[in-house]
């Protein structure tokens, strides 16, 4: 009898020790840092544990949940909305929200996630049905400020503070991707289009400005150079003016001279027919009377200072400045001078002499008459 009377001792002996050690552990909670415990005492809100070190009373207070007081966030599936061109979209959404009332998270909303991604979706829908697809696919920033706005102030009252809401893609009908990826490649080609043109555009204008300098400055180089020419050739001109005068050239030499440049004149491949001016025969009767000698009276020599006609005039000075610095240039004036001369005896003994001087033409003369023979000109006067 008394062994069962100890043995019962020990049982309860027992059984309060585990109570006790039960007892300690609920009444001591140690909170962890960004949580929050909501106690409860007797079934009613007692308080809110903060993080650290609590000590509850056993059997009376009861913790009724711990909530994460940190910023967190919430990925929902796609939802289909319609806009309002009646086109289908689908849009996934992002929301970053913090519990900053742990009371209000627990006993004002059985489940603030739920709560917060049907109210997304509902306040998404009426957005989103106030644009067309061209504005949802442009306004991101206006739908993101929209469904802050909107999910902030619901949520408020639950102890809930909606920080952002984010688009993570909105997805047209595959569709109207194409139609769409075809406008843009259109675009894309009319702006390629616009930037060749006015690639081309430049091009030519800079061409044309290129040509047009160039002809320019072609032709007042060709202005210089004719003026230059012209230059050259009237002080060549004056040159040769000045000493014919000076020289006092009489008849004979200019005869002579004569005679020495028809040869010139018939000098060619391709002269076939040569045709006698009639100053050939005057030249001839010039020569005859002067090596007859019948010359006429010497004339004195221009005494110094003087020309042949009287004092120095304005062609002496213009004749006393330097003529052409280059000998190259001058014989080639010279040349020119004398091609020049011989085309000009050339076609004036064409149009001065008869047409009719060789044997097979002499037929052919009005009347078949022969020409009359050449009159000699009278000697000068002795």
């Amino acid at each position: 009898m008394e062994s069962f009377g100890q043995v019962l001792l020990y049982l309860i002996i027992a059984l309060v020790v585990i109570v006790g050690i039960v007892a300690v552990i609920r009444a001591v909670r140690i909170v962890p840092q960004s949580v929050a415990l909501v106690v409860e005492r007797l079934g009613r809100y007692s308080k809110t544990l903060d993080p650290g070190l609590h000590v509850l009373v056993p059997f009376v207070d009861r913790v009724r949940a711990g909530v994460d007081l940190r910023e967190q966030v919430v990925s929902f599936p796609p939802q289909p909305v319609i806009t309002s061109d009646n086109l289908v979209v689908e849009i996934d959404t992002v929301i970053y929200f913090q519990v900053t009332d742990a009371k209000s998270a627990v006993y004002e909303i059985a489940n603030y996630i739920t709560a917060i991604e049907q109210l997304t979706v509902t306040t998404l829908r009426n957005v989103i049905g106030s644009m067309d697809l061209e504005q949802t696919l442009t306004s991101r920033d206006q739908i993101n400020g929209q469904l802050r706005g909107v999910l902030d102030e619901a949520t408020g009252r639950w102890g809930i503070r909606v920080n952002r809401v984010e688009l993570k893609s909105i997805d047209p009908p595959p569709s109207v991707q194409g139609s769409m990826e075809q406008q843009m490649r259109a675009e894309r080609d009319r702006r390629a289009a616009i930037l060749t043109a006015e690639g081309v555009k430049q091009s030519a204008i800079l061409t044309a400005e290129g040509q047009k300098q160039s002809e320019i400055l072609k032709a007042e180089g060709d202005a210089q150079a004719q003026i230059l020419r012209a230059e050259g050739e009237s002080r060549a001109i004056l040159q040769v003016f000045e000493a014919i005068h000076r020289g006092d050239a009489d008849p004979k030499l200019l005869a002579y001279q004569y005679l020495q440049t028809l040869p010139q004149i018939a000098n060619g491949t391709s002269n076939t027919t040569w045709v006698i001016p009639t100053e050939f025969t005057a030249a001839l009767g010039n020569i005859a009377s002067g090596f007859g000698g019948g010359a006429g009276p010497a004339v004195p020599p221009p005494p110094p200072g003087e020309g042949p006609t009287g004092p120095r005039g304005p062609i002496d000075s213009v004749l006393d400045e330097p003529l052409l610095p280059d000998p190259a240039e001058a014989l080639a004036e010279a040349q020119r001078q004398a091609e020049a001369a011989t085309a000009d005896a050339t076609s004036a003994g064409t149009r001065s002499g008869d047409p009719f001087d060789t044997e097979s033409e002499r037929g052919q003369r009005p009347g078949g008459s022969t020409p009359p023979p050449p009159v000699p000109p009278a000697p000068p006067a002795g």
